[in-house]
């Protein structure tokens, strides 16, 4: 040799792994909050009724239904077993709770595992409220945030700007991985 070190071409890949590595839970980081902030508001809205799309006035607080409105407009092949769904007290507390335990799930990155488990009833539940779908004969937004979700919670999206870390050494997490 002439005093040139022998160049290895792959001495630069653990650089670039990492640099996308951090890339890469970054984006679904930012995923994550974002979807999170969808069932937040939605959840928000429903309590609060601000205006976008529930009537002021007209929100949980208030004493209206969160479930009624939509699920009496109801009319695909699921229509009667919704339209009786809608308004009861019950239906109201699962609607409203899974979106809060949804967005918050979401946007803290806790608890993910077990928000792609709940999203998954949520979220056909309201596939299934939507049919027959239009654009499409069977996919629509609902079942892609759930495959989202789920696909964030076997990346553990929650450790890269989320509590997700500090949550998954807690004890109970530690006893029940599946509250990951």
């Amino acid at each position: 040799m002439t005093g040139i070190a022998a160049h290895n071409a792959t001495d630069h890949l653990g650089d670039d792994t990492a640099a996308r590595s951090t890339a890469t839970g970054r984006a679904l980081a930012v995923l994550r909050i974002a979807i999170g902030w969808i069932f937040l508001w939605a959840f928000l809205d429903k309590l609060f009724g601000f205006g976008e799309p529930t009537p002021a006035g007209k929100g949980w607080i208030d004493g209206a239904s969160p479930t009624a409105g939509y699920l009496k407009s109801v009319d695909g092949p699921l229509g009667g077993l919704f339209h009786n769904l809608s308004g009861q007290a019950w239906a109201d507390w699962l609607f409203v709770g899974g979106l809060a335990g949804l967005g918050i799930a979401l946007v803290l990155g806790i608890g993910l595992r077990v928000a792609a488990i709940g999203g998954f009833f949520l979220l056909v539940l309201l596939w299934a409220s939507s049919l027959p779908l239009m654009a499409n004969p069977f996919l629509d937004q609902h079942l892609v945030y759930w495959l989202a979700i789920v696909a964030l919670a076997f990346a553990n999206a929650g450790d890269t700007w989320g509590l997700g870390r500090a949550w998954a050494r807690t004890g109970l997490v530690r006893k029940v991985p599946i509250l990951r």
